[in-house]
């Protein structure tokens, strides 16, 4: 098959591809290979290849003989490395499957990579200095997003269709946006994290994946959602296979709309303009809209500060165990100054403050909760600003400590975070596109607890209503003139 035509089609238009017996899992992986070998010196998305040695059953599932990627930190192969991004971890193989890749094997995938992530997965851009920046497809000069950037870039420049991709504060939708990607945060609970972790970031983390088309995704969850014994949190299962709810009417919608982020970031122009398409192509397709007032259940300071606890807390404990199973010392010949700057700061936080940390946790939970009674869906930008140049988060980081440093990763992506810390699941749709620059535009939209469903209905009508596959970016691996 050939590049050209392998770009065209999506994770589940390939797999049918494969049933039909009209092409094998080994010429799509081959295609894929020769997609990231003409565009990844490029954009600097995948951090190793390999052969791949799985050998799924034509049509036992709809992503059966799919090329796929996993990130460099949320999944474990057996046999091969997981980096987390950082000189800490460097060269560390895999001992054995994490439950999420026995799944991914399950759905015939066929895993032939890594993708780059920042360092620890500790940013909204992924630049770190294990194996540099990875750049946009888009603009080459601007950030892809993070965490999962590397998957974000591979599949916007036609590597895979999809990637594997996690989520801890939009590390999954940021990216998604910055490259003109569907991007589906699940429910806390509705994939297993285990069994080596019970859950990462205190549930704030979560596993999915980005794709260019809402099928895709679908599809993907379908395949990998569900609890393993010992699990933490559950997650109701859906009435029906999230694939059939692309297609399902979503009726008419109660939808609330939060133009300006918590925190006082305002919403740049091109971003303001996009969020008023938005609101005028929903009410065309019968959804009742209106701007909403979303309490956070805390002011933004203490916010960020109950984060930055959390979240260099646990960084420590995982720097720490690193640092002893490899015998090497924490220091920067190791981590990058914000994550060692992360790291001291997590080591003075006390226990009795990190239990305050959980209550104001719950009080946003409960906050946003409440919000999902009066509004079907919270439609927010994903992002308030287009895709920023590579650099602007380094600009004087020597100055930041733990806490200033997630600041300024919350001040960039101020709309995503709160829905990793009420566990409710969130989207980013790729509607439109900056006029100027011609740079991709995710919108938001958060549902309650459990309701994927409702956002896949959404997704699905809106692909429909105003499509986006075909808008290909500069990096685009159906341009290259091999075989």
């Amino acid at each position: 098959m050939r590049v050209a035509e392998y770009v065209s089609f999506d994770a589940v238009g390939l797999a049918e591809l494969v049933a039909n017996g009209e092409v094998t899992p080994a010429e799509l992986e081959a295609a894929a290979r020769e997609a990231a070998e003409a565009v990844n010196p490029r954009i600097n998305a995948i951090v190793e290849t390999w052969r791949a040695d799985d050998e799924p059953r034509p049509g036992s599932t709809p992503l059966a003989g799919v090329p796929f990627l996993i990130k460099d930190i949320g999944v474990s192969m057996a046999g091969r490395r997981v980096e987390l991004g950082s000189r800490l971890a460097a060269g560390n193989v895999a001992g054995a499957d994490s439950s999420l890749m026995l799944r991914f094997r399950r759905a015939g995938l066929v895993t032939f990579g890594r993708t780059a992530t920042p360092e620890m997965a500790y940013s909204t851009t992924t630049e770190p200095a294990l194996y540099g920046p990875t750049r946009n497809p888009w603009d080459l000069e601007r950030s892809a997003g993070g965490s999962s950037g590397g998957a974000a870039a591979a599949v916007a420049a036609g590597v895979v269709p999809i990637a594997h991709a996690t989520d801890a504060a939009g590390s999954l939708r940021v990216p998604a946006a910055c490259t003109g990607l569907f991007g589906l945060k699940p429910t806390r609970g509705r994939v297993s994290m285990g069994p080596d972790a019970d859950e990462v970031f205190n549930g704030l983390a979560v596993q999915g994946g980005v794709s260019r088309t809402v099928r895709d995704s679908a599809a993907l969850l379908d395949q990998i959602r569900g609890p393993e014994p010992g699990d933490p949190y559950f997650a109701q299962e859906p009435s029906r296979p999230y694939a059939e709810e692309v297609t399902r009417d979503p009726g008419s919608l109660r939808i609330g709309v939060l133009p300006q982020a918590w925190g006082g970031r305002r919403t740049t122009a091109p971003v303001a303009d996009a969020l008023a398409r938005t609101v005028r192509l929903l009410e065309s397709l019968g959804h009742r809209v209106e701007e909403a007032k979303v309490g956070l259940g805390a002011d933004w300071e203490e916010f960020v500060l109950a984060n930055a606890r959390l979240w260099t807390a646990n960084l420590t404990a995982s720097i720490d165990e690193l640092a002893a199973a490899f015998d090497r010392p924490v220091d920067s010949s190791t981590l990058e100054p914000v994550t060692l700057a992360a790291y001291h700061y997590g080591r003075r936080v006390s226990g009795a403050q990190f239990v305050s940390v959980l209550a104001i946790r719950n009080r946003v939970a409960r906050s946003l909760a409440r919000h999902f009674d009066a509004h079907d869906v919270l439609l927010t930008p994903t992002l308030p600003e287009l895709p920023v140049p590579l650099g602007t988060y380094a600009e004087g980081v020597e100055a930041l400590d733990g806490l200033g440093w997630l600041g300024r990763v919350f001040d960039r992506s101020p709309f995503t975070v709160a829905f990793n810390v009420a566990g409710t699941p969130a989207m980013s749709v790729p509607l439109t596109a900056d006029a100027g620059t011609g740079l991709p535009i995710g919108m938001q939209f958060a549902a309650g607890y459990g309701l994927e469903d409702r956002l896949f209905r959404l997704a699905g009508q809106l692909e429909q209503a105003s499509p986006w596959s075909a808008r290909t970016p500069t990096v685009w691996a159906g341009n290259h003139t091999g075989r």
